[in-house]
């Protein structure tokens, strides 16, 4: 009864119980807080690590808006099972321009960090339009309705200058150019293919993913945006490639 004596005894104590609350909330955010002032010395360098293009944030955008990160986590623990099967694991750094986080808790389909480029855009289309097509055991559902829907391009400037205020480095000229760039990385025989390629890289998945010419869909650009998972950045690999030779 010691105890619970003076647990009594402070709750009928108006001052001294908000004193107790506010010590063991204090505990709390010191836990939570602390780390913060290391962050530059835990969160690894990228210096090869760029943008999402419009389109493909376009296709995070749909990712979140159908609820796909319920079913599907984007990080790969250090478990040895796991980087077995999904490769190697997340760092933080690749999660630097997510706003927000799609780490997610839990999986009912595989852990997606390093789903780009691991299969064609054809085998997206098709899993997308119908799972059961390429996966016979697949509980996920249709969504085939993303191929006859068009992007909405005209605002696309303003979705990349609110993502540069949380931090993420889109250039003036980006900004100016993101409907033209969502329309050029799905036309690659147009100057418009080249214009996304000086901007974000020779190296940026420039087609039409839902395989049909004209106007980019959102099948197009959630499969972009699938197609560039784990790919913003090589520090992943790097660093596995370099603990492997010590």
């Amino acid at each position: 009864m010691g105890f619970l004596g003076l647990h009594y005894r402070i709750e009928r104590k108006t001052m001294t119980l908000a004193i107790g609350i506010i010590f063991a909330a204090s505990i709390g955010g010191i836990v939570e807080i602390a780390p913060l002032f290391t962050i530059h010395q835990t969160v690894e360098d990228a210096p090869d690590m760029r943008v999402y293009t419009p389109l493909e944030l376009t296709g995070r955008n749909i990712y979140i808006r159908e609820g796909c990160y319920a079913c599907h986590s984007q990080m790969i623990r250090t478990l040895r099972d796991e980087v077995e099967r999904y490769g190697p694991y997340s760092l933080a750094v690749e999660s630097k321009y997510d706003h927000p986080m799609l780490w997610g808790s839990k999986r009912t389909g595989p852990d997606l960090a390093r789903l780009g480029g691991k299969y064609s855009d054809d085998w997206h289309v098709k899993h997308l339009i119908n799972p059961r097509n390429v996966v016979p055991e697949s509980v996920m559902p249709p969504y085939a309705y993303l191929a006859r829907n068009k992007i909405r391009t005209d605002d696309l400037g303003l979705h990349l200058a609110a993502m540069r205020k949380v931090g993420v480095p889109y250039t003036d000229e980006m900004i100016a150019n993101a409907s033209a760039d969502a329309y050029g990385q799905t036309t690659p025989d147009t100057p418009y293919a080249e214009g996304v390629a000086k901007r974000y890289g020779a190296a940026t998945n420039i087609r039409a993913f839902d395989g049909v010419a004209g106007e980019p869909t959102e099948m197009d650009a959630l499969v972009a945006y699938l197609q560039i998972l784990g790919k913003l950045t090589d520090a992943a690999h790097k660093t596995t490639t370099a603990k492997a030779g010590e």
